[in-house]
């Protein structure tokens, strides 16, 4: 079972239909939204600031998700995808987006509906990704726009990942 904390007094808000891994932690001020995957060593701590996560998401094995005291809060949309190991600090992240594995993306950076992040990538504070771009480097530079094939392949790999993770939960 999940290691879900309260800190102080905030309590995770987590919709019945996520599936939770065994050894995710969810910490304090926290809500997840409907069908929304937490996988592995994904670690989400609401303890300094809060965490909203949409719905039919998916934050994959040994990402971070947190925030920066009396600054920012972390929030992700519907139907995004976070790959694995990858940081997300006090970021917005808008519906529709693949973050890939292992890029960081830090305190009130936006990354507006529709963009691909480069595994690896490093969005610095304040940038606002532009929608529909793909974003590269350290730091995250605007490459070139996102095709519809890859468009549409963000919502592929986000049914792929509500559907293992039905079958993980069972």
């Amino acid at each position: 079972m999940a290691l879900i904390k309260p800190y102080l007094d905030q309590h995770p808000k987590i919709d019945e239909s996520c599936y939770l891994a065994e050894n995710a932690t969810i910490v304090g001020d926290v809500e997840i939204g409907a069908q929304t995957s937490i996988w592995y060593q994904a670690v989400i701590r609401g303890d300094v600031g809060p965490v909203r996560i949409g719905e039919r998401s998916n934050v994959q094995d040994g990402a971070i998700l947190h925030s920066t005291k009396h600054m920012s809060s972390c929030n992700v949309g519907n139907d995004v995808v976070i790959g694995h190991g990858a940081i997300l600090h006090g970021c917005t992240l808008q519906d529709g987006v693949l973050v890939g594995m292992g890029a960081i993306i830090l305190d009130l950076a936006v990354v507006e509906t529709g963009c691909i992040i480069a595994a690896g990538a490093v969005v610095p504070m304040h940038m606002r990704c532009e929608a529909g771009w793909l974003y590269a480097g350290v730091p995250a530079q605007k490459l070139k726009p996102v095709s519809q094939e890859q468009a549409d392949n963000i919502v592929v790999i986000a049914s792929r990942y509500l559907e293992e993770g039905e079958r993980h939960f069972r």
